[in-house]
């Protein structure tokens, strides 16, 4: 009943039209900006409580990202929030055509524990620059980062413009049971399955950011030392959980070994000899995690790593070889550090591999040939991706991020997210000092032939 009441308290706001003043949207952005900065240190610590994280990887990686939205979407709000102007047909003469950008409404924002703040954070700012009144709801796994996030944001905004639920199972079910005017999922397919469920009773408009395996492929024309350094650093970031963290590595044959060998000095250099005495290397994020991932591990394909420490929680950086798509760690998203690689012969074969599996998230591709780059890129269908890196895609407010097919729907990261959370209008503002008589009936032959001498 409180969810309830809730959703009712911010419809109500909402339709007073407070959102709606692009100046109080910037206030509100600007409100959240600060609470950042004066709470970075209770973030921080939220952070290595619930996943291990150090602070240089929280800034890097959650902290630091969520300001620099913040700063690029406070820079252009006035403009995108502008009626924009748009060509009007010589048929419609004589009028002005423009669209105007409208809030949703109440929206719901569902966010994941492996980033808990940037992915509770900036789909937040993307609904608050566009108007919106919104209910958050942080992930119960990350239970010290979603108490900071609802301590903050409760400072920051009334409950009736902005408001958190924290819970889990039974509230996120309480408040799939309400009708939003826009629902904002970040998580896994077999949830945003159901999200978009209970979105479709309310024919409510929705965005989903899932996972799924994504592929990494290297030729043999590729760099190989810069190419291990990338993939060691997407592969192994937040202990391999991450959406779009390198899942499976097709490598051509010829590079195989090398590519092996450099991969294990690159985890030793980045990590250390005994990476889980390294005090910035992070954990699973619980038990049944821990266990899960240990599970992947086929002990008989291990080439490096493998080690685990069950009071912490901790896997070290493993490297498979010799992986085939019958093995456990090829059924399913790993989200931990553990990464398959799998030869290939030729680059049709690493291609057809990857169409035959669910879209993935994300596609990395490493290769010196710009004739390779152009075939993988348009013959791939993935969300989005990096050519001789991996993850940093996502890290720029100038493109939009998101999934397709198996991997999600809707994309967001600055403009892209205040266009996800706005409606755009289009209006034709038709002047009445003049008023054709084309179309009105009676119709004649002479008013046909006008009309198709428009309509060309």
């Amino acid at each position: 009943m409180e969810i309830e009441k809730l959703v009712r308290a911010q419809r109500e706001f909402f339709r007073s039209g407070a959102t709606l003043e692009t100046r109080f949207r910037l206030d509100a952005l600007g409100k959240l900006e600060r609470a950042i900065v004066a709470h970075e240190g209770e973030l921080n610590a939220a952070l290595l409580a619930d996943l291990g994280k150090s602070r240089t990887e929280g800034y890097m990686c959650e902290v630091g990202l969520t300001l620099s939205e913040l700063s690029y979407v406070r820079a252009h709000l006035r403009s995108w929030a502008k009626e924009r102007r748009r060509p009007t047909p010589l048929a419609q003469f004589c009028a002005k055509s423009f669209t105007l950008c409208v809030p949703y409404g109440v929206t719901l924002i569902m966010s994941p524990w492996n980033y808990p703040i940037l992915l509770t954070l900036e789909p937040l700012v993307g609904a608050i620059a566009a108007g919106n009144c919104c209910m958050v709801k942080p992930s119960a796994y990350s239970p010290a980062t979603s108490a900071v996030l609802a301590k903050l944001l409760g400072e920051c905004f009334a409950p009736e413009y902005v408001a958190v639920v924290t819970g889990g199972r039974a509230e996120n079910a309480a408040l799939l049971e309400q009708t939003f005017d826009y629902i904002f999922f970040t998580g896994s397919v077999a949830v945003g399955k159901l999200v978009m469920e209970k979105a479709a009773r309310s024919l409510t408009p929705v965005t989903l950011e899932l996972g799924g395996k994504s592929p990494v492929i290297i030729d043999e024309t590729a760099n190989l030392p810069v190419a291990a350094r990338r993939l060691v650093f997407g592969k192994y970031l937040n202990c391999g959980q991450t959406c779009v963290a390198p899942d499976y590595v097709l490598v051509h044959e010829s590079v195989h070994d090398r590519l092996l060998a450099l991969v294990r000095q690159e985890i030793t250099r980045q990590f250390g000899e005994k990476p889980l005495e390294n005090p910035d290397y992070g954990k699973m994020v619980n038990e049944k995690h821990f266990r899960r991932v240990l599970g992947l591990i086929d002990r008989s394909k291990l080439a490096f790593g493998g080690e685990a420490a069950e009071k912490t929680l901790q896997i070290a950086p493993t490297v498979l070889t010799d992986v085939t798509t019958d093995d456990a760690v090829m059924g399913e998203e790993i989200f931990g550090p553990v990464l398959p690689l799998i030869r290939y012969r030729e680059l049709g074969e690493a291609l057809d591999f990857i169409r035959s599996r669910p879209t993935p998230l994300a596609l990395y591709l490493f290769t010196s040939s710009r004739a390779v780059e152009k075939r993988v890129l348009r013959a791939v269908p993935f969300g989005g991706g990096c050519v001789n890196d991996t993850v940093i895609h996502l890290a720029t407010s100038a493109m939009g991020f998101g999934g397709m097919g198996a991997s999600g729907m809707g994309s967001y990261h600055g403009r892209k997210s205040f266009d996800t959370f706005s409606h755009e209008k289009s209006i034709v503002r038709k002047y009445t000092f003049l008023d054709l008589p084309l179309r009105y009936q009676p119709y004649t032959a002479l008013k046909e032939r006008i009309i198709r001498l428009f309509l060309r």
